[in-house]
């Protein structure tokens, strides 16, 4: 079954969120906004805080997302100058993805447990298809992005003394990438023949995550993990577009959260996340500049212009009665781009800063239950311009939508 998820996995396409993250795992943290880093909940802990796992006794879950993304930009000038697009609003198609999810988790001891959390994410997925597109030159052929991740989290849990417990994962990450439609970037490269409409190429490595969390006191408690930068091989085929000739690496990420029962049945969550993109050249290397002849794929070649995200995450848990449990959520980050890099960001319009969820679980028995999680990413403009095209004004617009429904065992 796991051999199942993982083929399914590999080939979903990519969404994104917070830059390229999902706004969480699992559809109890997800339905949250992605908080719950002190909270243990299902078996996708391990890509939240892998100290949580032993609290989770042995346990299935099994999920699938249907997410559904709105993104494009729009260009202003009336009277483009060459190589400018001209003016209009120019949305990417395929709105619709499915990105399943597994997690198991089997008590060695009391005090110890050994978990798997095998999950999706990305966020560079576009697909433009119209004969205008004169500022990349692509003529009438689709031009467009689609990253495709894939992680495998091996958790180890171990509860250190009655109220504190620690978690280390080593991960698993698989990337797939497909360019199409930028020919008119081939003589700017230091590889042209490597830059576009090369198929898929791949990608492997890894790295860790730790985490703590701690039952401070009867109401309060508190976790922290921090993931490692994951170490990827490089993008051979489009050496000659990402920077440090196709090295993309995985930025690490902070997490530190509380959770408060406010009353017997309802507990407050509050999480901050910080995510190092600005760690990663391929994805912080900045855009905006005029581009010359070896601007792509060098150690300083062009990059996403994206900068570190802090996201603020809020959740609330209700649980009604035996069979019935509610969460709500709300989560606030920092901008990842700024207006000036809006020439590479088209192909990847990361604008969205504020999500609601909503969800519940339903217990059908002692060992199952239903979970529902639903997110809603408002629509967010960055406006900006070029120097490549100086008299180019408008603004890159996302927003998003997501429903996820997920079945889990207990053993």
């Amino acid at each position: 079954m796991i051999c199942g998820i993982v083929a399914s996995l590999t080939i979903g396409h990519a969404m994104a969120s917070n830059g390229y993250f999902s706004h969480g795992f699992g559809s109890e943290s997800k339905s949250m906004a992605g908080a719950g880093t002190a909270l243990p909940m299902d078996t996708m802990a391990t890509a939240l805080n892998p100290a949580l796992m032993v609290y989770t006794g042995d346990r299935l879950d099994i999920g699938l997302a249907s997410f559904f993304p709105s993104r494009g930009f729009t260009a202003n000038d009336p009277n483009p100058a060459p190589g400018a697009f001209p003016a209009g609003s120019y949305e990417s198609d395929n709105s619709v993805f499915f990105i399943p999810s597994l997690g198991y988790n089997k008590m060695l001891t009391s005090d110890t447990s050994l978990g798997i959390s095998i999950g999706g994410n990305g966020g560079m997925n576009t697909e433009y298809d119209w004969a205008v597109f004169g500022g990349f030159g692509a003529g009438s052929k689709p031009t467009g992005i689609d990253l495709i991740q894939l992680f495998v989290g091996v958790s180890l849990s171990h509860k250190i003394s009655r109220d504190h417990s620690v978690g280390v994962a080593p991960i698993l990450s698989i990337q797939s990438l497909s360019v199409k439609g930028l020919e008119a970037f081939q003589g700017l490269s230091v590889h042209p023949d490597r830059v576009t409409n090369k198929g898929r190429d791949w990608s492997y490595g890894g790295g860790v995550r730790v985490g703590w969390r701690g039952q401070l006191t009867d109401s309060f408690s508190a976790g922290i993990s921090y993931q490692t930068r994951l170490w990827m091989s490089r993008f051979d085929k489009y050496s000659g577009l990402i920077a440090e000739e196709g090295d993309f690496d995985i930025p690490p990420i902070f997490n530190v959260g509380i959770a408060y029962k406010l009353t017997p049945t309802f507990t407050a969550l509050a999480d901050v996340q910080h995510i190092f993109f600005d760690d990663i050249k391929s994805l912080s290397n900045s855009n905006n500049t005029i581009m010359a002849p070896g601007s792509l794929g060098g150690s300083s070649g062009l990059g996403f212009g994206w900068e570190g995200m802090t996201v603020y995450k809020f959740g609330l848990q209700w649980v009604m009665n035996d069979s019935w449990t509610w969460r709500a959520g709300y989560s606030k980050a920092s901008d990842v781009l700024a207006g000036g890099q809006a020439l590479f960001n088209i192909l990847a319009p990361a604008t969205v800063t504020d999500h609601v969820t909503a969800g519940l679980t339903y217990k059908l028995s002692d060992q199952d239950g239903i979970n529902f999680a639903g997110m809603h990413a408002f629509s967010k403009k960055i406006h900006g311009s070029n120097p490549n095209t100086p008299n180019q004004t408008g603004y890159l617009e996302m927003s998003q939508n997501e429903l996820e429904i997920s079945w889990s065992h207990k053993f």
